[in-house]
């Protein structure tokens, strides 16, 4: 074992002393964040304008302080890009965490200050390799390097803003390079084809045994590793390979093809729920498919099911929620736009299910994320298709025709015949009808069956690029994206 492994993990079997308090006392845990985090607030205009100083309990902060999504906490905001100091978290907020969402054509600008960056995203990372240590002690993957593929920022107007993979990226100390690959030159360049061809003559040579980031991109730039290579997989470029970590999006519609560019049983995936607004969530234990809610990252946790907000202790196993936040980034009672489902209360580990906003209900039928994950996960499995992106929206009524839903899907692989796009999207119909009764009972009525596009490698990521993405959203209200999408195409 060399020096540098055997530090780490000393280091890392530190930090799981920590862990395991908060898995013991998870709500004492809370607590001290709530504190901390109205100690630090009362100083902003935010804390005077709420009387921060003045809240003793989560009930009395619950009734006191107002929730908030972008749009209503946006004016807050603005007046930290604008510069001024003290607004909703202590001093001058100098970076900006630019989030293309998936609901909206503008970006948000979250703020993201060196607190945060420490207490919070940076942690987090870290955990990652701490509970991969836990679950597989042997392993050799501090002998090499993580790969990490981000985005790009830039000064704006007196500040920085970019992803929020990039401002992790500037802001690393000098001695992460020892860890990491490739350069932090080559990391922040904005062109993404560019970047991956960088990337490729940067990193081919270098021993990785692990990578991380949104799954979309990594497996742009690893096929093209594979290709500039001339070999056959991933597994003859780095033969050490053994550990992706991936957010962002859900992992399922990538898993064969990752499987097929790794065709190795000592691969291991970790899923990681690390948003802009902060790093939340980590698969703590492989045998699960769920992950560890980590609750000393400088957050207080709040949880919508309808009109109900509960703090931690009031959520119960099986529900699902709409997560809202306060965080020593500034943001407070923030509902973000995910829904989790709680799958334990001891320990506290969730699992993402959908948006409150990404979803299809034009006839009636609620199709959320989940539904359409399952399906395509479940249809994929049983016909031998590879599924690499996805979107689909509403083909509206028409005073001659039903309704019907519109998909739009980039195979990896699909079977000979007799799977045809044709047979995938019956197949697909038929699953969605099984998984969702509100669909099923429309199908019956007001809907016909589902509609299909099978449309050639690349589209999906010509359309990320155009549009400054790094995820596609699954389900959307209305035709703007599928139209955008279908416009790659001609």
């Amino acid at each position: 074992m060399s020096l540098k492994s055997s530090i780490l993990r000393s280091f890392f079997s530190l930090r799981s002393r920590s862990v395991e308090r908060f898995l013991r006392r998870p709500l004492d845990v809370q607590r001290e964040q709530f504190d901390r985090l109205l100690r630090e607030g009362a100083r902003t205009d935010f804390g005077r304008r709420y009387g921060l100083s003045e809240i003793r309990t989560p009930e009395e902060f619950a009734r006191r302080v107002d929730r908030f999504d972008y749009d209503s906490f946006k004016g807050y905001i603005d007046r930290m890009l604008a510069g001024e100091a003290d607004v909703a978290a202590p001093g001058r907020v100098r970076w900006f965490a630019r989030s293309s969402g998936t609901t909206s054509e503008r970006s948000k600008y979250l703020p993201v200050n060196d607190v945060s960056l420490w207490r919070c995203h940076s942690r987090g990372l870290r955990d990652v390799a701490t509970f991969y240590v836990r679950q597989y002690p042997s392993t050799r993957v501090f002998e090499g390097k993580t790969l990490t593929l981000g985005g790009s920022c830039r000064r704006e107007n007196g500040y920085v803003a970019g992803d929020l993979s990039a401002l992790l990226i500037e802001r690393m100390s000098f001695w992460s390079g020892w860890f990491r690959t490739p350069c932090r030159e080559t990391a922040l360049i904005p062109d993404f084809a560019r970047k991956v061809e960088r990337y490729c003559r940067e990193c081919a040579g270098e021993r990785v045994t692990a990578f991380a980031g949104v799954p979309s991109w990594n497996l742009a730039l690893l096929r093209r590793m594979v290709e500039v290579t001339g070999r056959r997989n991933l597994c003859e470029v780095w033969p050490h390979l053994e550990l992706f970590a991936h957010g962002g999006v859900g992992f399922e519609p990538y898993r064969t093809a990752f499987r097929e560019l790794i065709p190795s049983d000592a691969m291991h995936y970790m899923e990681t729920y690390n948003a802009s607004e902060g790093f939340f969530a980590i698969a703590d234990d492989a045998s699960r498919n769920d992950m560890l809610l980590m609750l000393d990252y400088g957050i207080y946790y709040e949880f919508r099911s309808g009109d109900e907000v509960v703090p931690l202790e009031g959520v119960q196993a099986g529900r699902r929620y709409a997560m809202l936040i306060t965080s020593s980034n500034g943001l407070w009672r923030y509902e973000m736009g995910d829904v989790v489902e709680f799958t334990s209360t001891d320990p506290y580990r969730i699992r993402i299910v959908g948006r409150t906003r990404q979803y299809i209900n034009v006839f009636g039928e609620e199709l959320i994320m989940e539904n359409a994950e399952r399906a395509v996960a479940a249809v994929a499995a049983r016909t031998g298709a590879a599924v690499g992106e996805y979107t689909a929206a509403p083909r509206y009524m028409t005073l001659q025709g039903r309704g019907a839903h519109e998909w739009i899907v980039e195979f990896d692989h699909l079977p000979e015949q007799p799977e045809t796009p044709e047979s995938f999207a019956t197949a697909l119909d038929e699953e969605l009808r099984r998984v969702n009764s509100d669909y099923d009972a429309k199908r019956n009525s007001t809907m016909d069956r589902l509609l299909l596009h099978a449309v050639p490698s690349g589209t999906f990521e010509r359309w990320m690029v155009r549009h400054g993405k790094n995820k596609v959203p699954r389900l959307s209200n209305d035709r703007r994206v599928l139209e955008e999408i279908l416009n790659e195409m001609e």
